[in-house]
């Protein structure tokens, strides 16, 4: 048990000493100069951009992606397609199986008929069907994501730009801690220069 207290006191002690080292700087204190209190402000402003501006970084994308999804499931339709010219067995193998170019014939929302080429199984004669998807001007465009791979995606992207913003703001803060870094040598070098002397005259 006396081992226990003894460890969760030196635990506590250490966090203390962690939190007096940072606290120090809000402090007043003869041995404080601004640049300590500056890195303090930067410390503190990088913390807060960091959870709550990549939080709200994260809602805002994630938000604009789903509702982007949302369009495109609104504005894209499955159409029938014909093969054009034979779909010879594919080299590249997708999610769905084995899929290769081919030149497809279909019909847009105006009624106009559209050629073009696009994926479609490979192995399939000219002539065959194939569904495609296309957008409200007649153009071939990728299936849409149904509602839930599109929460997932959406939640993706927004986590993704939430931590290019957490880094940007971290990188940014390291780099002005290191010019304060640089601006505290060089005053503690000028200031040894003034009392470097007096103190080898103390100790000669």
């Amino acid at each position: 048990m006396s081992a226990e207290r003894n460890d969760r006191g030196r635990s506590a002690g250490r966090e203390g000493t962690t939190g007096r080292r940072w606290l120090w700087r809000w402090r007043r204190s003869p041995l404080r100069r601004r640049e300590d209190l500056a890195e303090a402000w930067i410390v503190l402003v990088t913390w807060v951009l960091m959870l709550v501006g990549g939080a709200l970084v994260w809602t805002v994308t994630a938000r604009a992606a789903d509702q982007e999804f949302t369009r495109q499931r609104a504005d894209r339709h499955a159409a029938e397609a014909v093969l054009l010219t034979d779909a010879p067995a594919s080299t590249t193998t997708a999610g769905d199986g084995s899929r290769t170019s081919a030149r497809v014939r279909w019909t847009a929302p105006d009624g106009t008929d559209r050629a073009a080429r696009t994926l479609v199984p490979g192995g399939l004669p000219a002539g065959a069907t194939v569904t495609v998807w296309q957008d409200g001007r007649g153009a071939l465009a990728a299936e849409p994501p149904g509602p839930a791979t599109a929460r997932a995606e959406a939640g993706l992207y927004g986590g993704a730009a939430a931590l290019s913003f957490a880094g940007l703001a971290y990188g940014t803060a390291a780099l002005a801690r290191w010019r304060l870094d640089r601006r505290r040598c060089e005053q503690w070098g000028r200031e040894w220069d003034l009392v470097g002397p007096k103190w080898d005259q103390k100790t000669g």
